[in-house]
C-alpha cells in the first residue's frame, strides 16, 4: 500500500492538473501573468502565500541562510510544487530562463542559496524564471500554439 502512496504522489505531465496544490499554483500564476511577463517561483510562494515578502527580502539580503528556510511546507512538497510550476509553465507556451539570484545591499555580491542541501536540480529549479516570449501581454495560448 506504501509503495502505491508513493507512485500516486508522483507527479507527470499527464497527471499534474489533478494536484492538489495546482488550482493554488494556477491562480498564483494568472494573477503573475496579468501584471506582466515573468513568472519566478520566489513570486508564485509568495502569491500562495508560502512565502512572505518581507522573508524574501531578508533573504536577499544575506539574512537567512537559505530560502527553504523560511518558506512554509515540506520540502517534498516544495519539490512537488516546483515541478508542478514547471508542467504548467510549459503548458502556457512559457519559455524556461535561468536566473542567478545575488545578495542585495553593499559588500561582495554573493550567490544566494535556496536550499540547505545546495542540491544543482533543485537550486536550478527555484531560479528559473518562465518567460511570455511574444510581444503584448501574456494570452493563454490556443490549440495551436500549444502543439507548437
Amino acid at each position: 500500500m506504501a509503495l502505491e502512496t508513493a507512485r500516486a504522489s508522483v507527479v507527470s505531465i499527464a497527471t499534474y492538473h489533478a494536484d492538489p496544490l495546482y488550482p493554488r499554483i494556477e491562480r498564483a500564476v494568472n494573477a503573475i501573468l496579468a501584471k506582466g511577463k515573468v513568472v519566478a517561483p520566489v513570486d508564485v510562494l509568495i502569491g500562495m502565500d508560502l512565502l512572505k515578502p518581507d522573508q524574501l527580502e531578508e533573504w536577499r539580503r544575506g539574512q537567512v541562510p537559505y530560502l527553504e528556510r523560511v518558506i512554509a511546507g515540506s520540502l517534498s512538497r516544495l519539490s512537488r510544487l516546483l515541478r508542478i510550476l514547471r508542467f504548467h509553465a510549459h503548458d502556457l507556451n512559457l519559455k524556461p530562463s535561468a536566473t542567478i539570484y545575488l545578495r542585495h545591499g553593499s559588500g561582495a555580491k554573493q550567490r544566494l542559496r535556496f536550499t540547505k542541501s545546495a542540491d544543482a536540480k533543485l537550486e536550478e529549479a527555484y531560479a528559473t524564471h518562465f518567460v511570455w516570449p511574444a510581444n503584448g501581454p501574456f494570452h493563454r495560448p490556443t490549440q495551436e500554439e500549444s502543439r507548437e
